[in-house]
């Protein structure tokens, strides 16, 4: 089975350019944003893509059907969508609710939801929020949740701010 074709170099604006850590010393290695290191497309089947958005398969074929996604096939002549498109197009559709109680904070993280949850002794609390897809969970004192008025069903902003975030991939993939 032919390989799917890349798309031309036209459609993606040259912000979507990776320089890869060799890059910084001076050799010009740039990989195109939707490659992996050996020139293949990041492709996802359908239905992982599905399962990413949190939609069903039917939704991302109509997104297909209708261009706002691109139809590809993957080597097992499945349809399949590159990587980077769908990873633009969940941007797009993750927008959040705008929170109520934006302050001037350094930390860009924020999640608005709602409370589903509060487990609370005298002294310390866990507090349970549901951030549209996202399961937020806070330890907190018990104080500071009466403090700060928390409820099942009040709405609340989860604010991360973490020095170390950790990012896995599937198995067989990136393994250093």
């Amino acid at each position: 089975m032919p390989r799917p074709r890349r798309r031309p170099a036209a459609r993606h604006p040259p912000e979507t350019t990776l320089h890869s850590q060799s890059d910084l010393r001076n050799e010009s290695v740039i990989l195109s944003a939707n490659t992996n290191y050996d020139g293949r497309m990041n492709l996802i089947r359908v239905s992982e893509a599905a399962r990413f958005l949190g939609v069903s398969d039917d939704t991302v074929r109509r997104w297909t059907d209708n261009g706002s996604l691109t139809a590809l096939r993957d080597e097992s002549g499945r349809l399949a969508v590159d990587g980077l498109e769908l990873a633009r197009h969940a941007q797009k559709l993750a927008q959040l609710p705008d929170d109520p109680h934006r302050t001037g904070s350094s930390a860009r993280n924020r999640f608005v939801g709602l409370v589903t949850g509060i487990t609370a002794d005298k002294v310390m609390a866990q507090v349970e929020l549901q951030c549209g897809p996202f399961r937020v969970v806070s330890l907190m004192s018990s104080e500071a949740v009466r403090d700060l008025g928390l409820e099942l069903g009040s709405v609340a902003t989860a604010v991360v701010k973490a020095t170390t975030v950790i990012i896995e991939t599937p198995q067989g993939k990136g393994t250093v």
